[in-house]
């Protein structure tokens, strides 16, 4: 067989590898990280393509571990490419107990009479609703995220935050109650990149264009959309 010419082989594409969003385990060596769409099972959870959990003891056990008191309707919606730290929680709407006269005490629950009398009550409890994540959202480790809350895409939730309201897209917050520490770009830029929606591209488009993705500035990830074929 000939040998290939040097000048030949500098001219043939580099080869394209690009990462398996059905992958339990995306890196094999590290089993504490688990992509959560091919995880979880339960219809009330919805993820995202690439959205990771990593957990050195129980990253497999997200959905009973990390998803806390889902007995009602609602959902949990988290969108695509984001990243949830160690013990990132999501407490649902049947936390919530029932505040209308002076105990708080879930009488329902334990059946019997207390249920035939009570039952009306319980179900007259307030829900905030579904609990929404953006896309590429960055949780830190102890995160714990309320009932009904909707956190915008490219938001950072610090280290140990208890997250009790609504999160803007592109804003870094802190704290118990977790409150705003600055704003991520100007609203302007925050426009552009919601336009842009990088994670709502192709995954041959991400691949190609994933260093300015973590390197670029909104402009940069403005011009890339905009150079893109439009539905």
């Amino acid at each position: 067989m000939p040998e290939q010419n040097p000048r030949q082989a500098e001219r043939q594409p580099a080869r394209i590898e690009i990462p398996d969003p059905t992958v339990l385990h995306p890196l094999p060596e590290h089993e504490r990280v688990v992509l959560l769409k091919p995880l979880v099972t339960d219809p009330r959870i919805e993820i995202g393509e690439f959205t990771y959990y990593d957990d050195p003891e129980h990253a497999e056990s997200f959905q009973e571990r990390n998803v806390l008191y889902a007995y009602g309707p609602e959902r949990l919606v988290i969108g695509r490419y984001c990243a949830l730290a160690t013990d990132t929680r999501f407490v649902m709407a049947g936390a919530n107990h029932a505040t209308h006269g002076v105990s708080t005490f879930p009488f329902t629950i334990f059946g019997g009479t207390w249920a035939e009398r009570t039952a009306h009550v319980f179900a007259e409890i307030e829900s905030r609703g579904d609990t929404v994540v953006g896309n590429d959202v960055w949780f830190g480790r102890g995160v714990t995220v309320m009932p009904g809350v909707t956190i915008g895409d490219g938001a950072i939730v610090a280290t140990g935050s208890v997250v009790v309201s609504d999160v803007p897209p592109y804003t870094i917050v802190g704290g118990n109650p977790a409150r705003t520490v600055k704003q991520r770009y100007a609203d302007e830029d925050v426009e552009r990149l919601l336009r842009a929606a990088w994670w709502n591209w192709p995954l041959e488009t991400v691949t190609e264009h994933v260093h300015t993705i973590m390197t670029g500035s909104p402009a940069d990830i403005e011009a890339i959309a905009a150079g893109l074929p439009t539905a």
